[in-house]
Formats: C-alpha cells, structure tokens, sequence
C-alpha cells in the first residue's frame, strides 16, 4: 500500500509568518499536533508540533497569565522562529511499511508528503498508519488471531492454510514474524470467527505449535518471547 493511499490530503499549513499563538489556535480547533510550514507557492518549508509551541510559550504566558509586556512578546512569536526546518518527508510513491521504518527512525509522529518539486500534498500521521494497517489486516471485523510456530521451510504457510480453509474459516491476514528460536518462524492468521477450537486441534495433530499471541514477543531479550 502506498502512502498517497493512506495519507491526509486535506491538510492545514501555516507559514513562516503565522504567529505561534494562531498556530496553537488551529492546532486546538484542528485536534492535530502537527503543522507544515509552507511558501505562499505550498513549498514546503518546516514543521511545527504542539510541542515546540509549549516549549516556546512560557507556562503561566500559557494560562494567560503575566504582564501586559510579556503577553505581548509572546503575541509577535512567529512559527519561523520554533519550526523545524527541513524535515524528514515522504513522497506519495513510498509505501505505509517505509513510513513506519522512518518513524521508528526519526521518533516523530507525523511526516508531510511532498511531491518532485517538494510542493505539500499531504500529511501521514501515525493515526493514518493505525488506521491503514487495521484495513490491510483485516482487524476491523470480528475474529480471532491464532498464532502458529512453523518450520522456516518451504511448503509450511500452504499446510496451514489448507487446515483451516478445510474448516470452511476465512482469513482476515496472515502475518509471518521472524522466531529468536533458530530455524522458526510465527505465523499470525488473523480468521474470521470465533470458533477455531477444530483448527487448533488438527494444527496440533499435524506437528504445529500453537502459540499465545498475548505472550509472543518481537524482542529478542524479552523473557516473554518464546
């Protein structure tokens, strides 16, 4: 899935200009922590975040609170004078799992998307991701996840699915997830139903290890990973 796919199109920019007060304000009346800062030709410039603004704006000035002076000097803070400038971007053509790669990267919870010309055509949140990923897997139907150690070698994935379409269930997703044991690997099936007692018991009889989804863990050096 690409991120032109999953990604906000209708997006509030600011610019360099935009005083940090009116920035907040739209941030509050938006519900979003995140502004691109644009050109008046919607280059992209900059971003801002919630937090730069909490950061530049002194708490009690906050409340609204403080002298007429310093009230003022909050008053003529403009965006260009806490926004990043040059961030991390991504382009409509990048798919939802690059996001999550640069997200993990960056540590920041929103990236504006750019097209060649470094023109704002949208904003991809982690709140688009959650929701691009609930579609992809299938998660928003009721279900079951069941989860299964598997032999990393060829052919396992089609017996899996064999037993459990032989049970006439619907899979939602299959995700493979690499095992900290050598030569394994997990497999999640996220099925349709409710009722996976019959599944379960010929994955057992055919040598399949099932495991505990709430205790599989991806860390290595986590106690609970199997």
């Amino acid at each position: 899935m690409f991120v032109n796919q999953s990604m906000t199109r209708q997006v509030c920019s600011v610019t360099p200009e935009t005083s940090l007060l009116e920035a907040q304000a739209l941030m509050h009346e938006g519900r979003f922590r995140h502004l691109p800062v644009v050109d008046d030709t919607d280059h992209l410039i900059g971003i801002i975040t919630d937090r730069d603004i909490r950061s530049a704006l002194p708490y009690h000035l906050a409340r609204g609170e403080g002298s007429a002076q310093e009230k003022q000097t909050v008053a003529d803070l403009t965006v260009a004078e806490v926004m990043t400038r040059n961030p991390a971007v991504l382009s409509p053509v990048h798919t939802i799992q690059d996001a999550l790669l640069l997200i993990q990267e960056k540590t920041v919870g929103a990236f504006p998307v750019v097209d060649d010309a470094n023109r704002l055509v949208g904003i991809l949140s982690v709140r688009d991701l959650l929701r691009a990923f609930t579609q992809v897997m299938g998660i928003g139907e009721p279900g079951t996840l069941l989860g299964i150690l598997v032999e990393e070698k060829v052919g396992q994935l089609k017996e899996i699915v064999d037993i459990i379409t032989e049970e006439n269930i619907s899979f939602g997703s299959v995700l493979v997830a690499r095992s900290w044991q050598k030569n394994k690997r997990a497999v999640f099936a996220y099925l349709l139903t409710n009722n996976v007692a019959r599944a379960k018991k010929k994955l057992r009889e055919k040598g399949f290890e099932i495991l505990d989804p709430m205790q599989w863990n991806l860390d290595p050096h986590s106690e609970a990973s199997p």
